[in-house]
């Protein structure tokens, strides 16, 4: 395989040039469940476990509400300060998404064999 020249890869590729040249490339993971007890408690729910935080934010459809439910559950003693906290400032900066895609009606089900 031969090596583009940068000219002839802009010229060819101008849109995928800006995005690889131009622009800060990094993808940012900060996943939520940061530990392998975290992990093992969301597939708690698979098996029939409660939900956590996640899950509930997880059907939120935008940062608004996902905030909304954050200050109900903290509200309710089921996320402590720290963690609500935590959760807010994940939302704001990257969004509800960066807690995983939207779980719709029926998630849980699909995993029932």
């Amino acid at each position: 395989m031969s090596e583009f020249d940068i000219e002839e890869f802009r010229r060819l590729f101008p849109n995928l040039y800006r995005e690889i040249v131009r622009k800060k490339m990094c993808i940012r993971i900060d996943a939520q469940r940061d530990s392998e007890k975290r992990a093992e408690e969301a597939m708690d729910v698979l098996h029939g476990g409660l939900p956590g935080p996640v899950d509930y934010i997880r059907r939120c459809d935008t940062d608004e509400e996902a905030i909304k439910l954050v200050d109900y559950l903290e509200s309710r003693g089921e996320v402590t300060k720290e963690e609500a906290d935590r959760l807010r400032k994940q939302i704001t900066e990257m969004g509800v998404r960066s807690f995983g895609p939207k779980k719709e009606l029926g998630y849980y089900s699909k995993f029932i064999r």
